[in-house]
């Protein structure tokens, strides 16, 4: 039996290794250390300063974040940004870091050397190893390279298996907790989910693989899921209704090339059902994310779907996925890695998934409705995934399939799944601004 109580720390004392112009790294989502991060602002107190705090989707706040007060102690760099972090950004405490996810470690590595990695953890086994349990996106590649490496380990936390074993000889310190795994809701679809849903779902056939992401509208894509059969998983994220579909029989990976049987991601995050469900599960493979989201990787899976979402799409493809023109709301994530990846696979399919219209105010602050699919991005928007490697696009009205088209049939597709009160405008936007020339209507 490895003993590992002399590796035991004090959250206090953890927080007492920070030092000036230390570079931290935390896990993703729920494998963020929860304790170390809600005392972090008491370094602060012995005048420790310029501090980076690198992370990803925090769910712990915490006043190093969320008090004004430390924006001079500390910076938080992040990969994908929450409501939390873009109040943070508009206080200047918070910068985004561009990246696909499956070379977020890897690039970040290449440009810090992190002080100090802390992050979740499961219980040790009698051998001493642990499980990072719900993310290895980018956690184990840095912990490879982090100068004090500190786990908070949990018995809450699930045991997966996969790429996340680690030894305890290999943790410099232990902080034992016992806070539940943080949880998100599971967000209910609207009826234009369902619509969407329904109309992918359909396209979605017997022995084929899925990636899905986080909301309504991947929700809905999933529960339109039931009666297939021998559908495979290779996900980024493992969602809430994957364990429900495992137990109806529609998943079970018979038909996957990748690591059949194994319903494969990079991280898990929802809700007490899902935990339990990758507890101790050699059903459920945690893998290193610079792997699951290799484009490369991906397409070795035959039949690979990819289904990611959208703010907008412009006429000729472009889809601005994670701000509202220059506003930072989110992150690319990994729709670039999985929607090219789907489509190196053979009989892979990418979708990009929005609604027709939204809600805004105009400058005067008056309501209006506005077309999702727009003849050019709001002013400064950035393009997640280029045209170059969109496949098909769908909203309420409809999928539009536009891979190795031309603009002037991407004008035509995607116009006939926008709104029917705009298709005209787009029409006329288009020849307007020389998306088309004068002969194509």
């Amino acid at each position: 039996m490895f003993d590992y109580k002399k590796k035991i720390i004090a959250v206090d004392k953890a927080v007492g290794k920070v030092k000036s112009g230390c570079q931290i790294v935390t896990g993703l989502g729920a494998a963020e250390a929860r304790l170390f991060m809600l005392s972090l602002h008491k370094a602060a107190a012995r005048g420790v300063a310029g501090v980076t705090v690198n992370n990803c989707l925090p769910m712990a706040g915490g006043d190093y974040l969320t008090d004004p007060k430390y924006v001079e102690n500390f910076e938080i760099n992040s990969w994908f940004y929450t409501p939390l972090l873009r109040k943070c950004h508009g206080a200047g405490g918070a910068a985004y870091i561009p990246n696909h996810l499956h070379l977020a470690g890897s690039k970040r590595l290449q440009h810090i050397k992190p002080d100090i990695y802390v992050g979740a953890a499961s219980m040790p086994d009698k051998h001493g190893y642990v499980s990072l349990s719900v993310s290895n996106t980018y956690e184990k590649k840095v912990i490879e390279k982090a100068g004090t490496v500190i786990l908070e380990i949990n018995p809450n936390f699930p045991r997966t298996f996969g790429d996340v074993e680690l030894h305890l000889r290999d943790v410099d310190y232990v902080i034992e907790a016992d806070y539940p795994v943080p949880e998100i809701g599971e967000a209910a679809p609207n009826e234009a989910d369902l619509k969407i849903g329904k109309l992918i779902a359909d396209q979605i056939e017997n022995g084929d693989c899925i990636q899905l992401g986080i909301g309504g509208m991947p929700n809905a894509i999933a529960k339109a899921l039931y009666g297939k059969k021998d559908l495979g998983v290779h996900t980024e994220m493992l969602t809430e209704e994957m364990p429900r579909l495992f137990a109806s029989g529609v998943i079970n990976g018979r038909k996957k090339r990748l690591q059949p049987g194994k319903m494969t991601c990079a991280f898990i995050l929802g809700g007490r059902a899902l935990y339990a469900f990758a507890d101790d599960n050699p059903a459920v493979f945690v893998m290193d994310g610079g792997w699951v989201n290799d484009p490369y990787v991906i397409g070795r899976n035959d039949n690979q779907v990819s289904i990611n979402s959208a703010i907008e799409v412009d006429l000729t493809g472009q889809c601005a996925s994670e701000s509202i023109g220059a506003r930072q709301i989110s992150g690319t994530g990994g729709q670039a890695d999985t929607a090219i990846g789907a489509q190196n696979s053979k009989g892979g399919r990418s979708y990009i998934c929005l609604y027709s219209t939204a809600a805004v105010k105009d400058a005067d602050g008056r309501p209006k409705t506005v077309s999702k699919i727009a003849p050019r991005l709001n002013h400064g928007a950035i393009v997640s995934l280029s045209r170059n490697d969109v496949d098909r696009v769908a909203t309420e009205y409809g999928i539009a399939e536009l891979r190795g088209t031309n603009t002037r049939e991407r004008v035509e597709r995607l116009t006939a799944i926008a709104h029917p009160d705009f298709r005209d405008e787009l029409m006329r936007e288009a020849y307007g601004l020389g998306i088309v020339g004068r002969k194509s209507f």
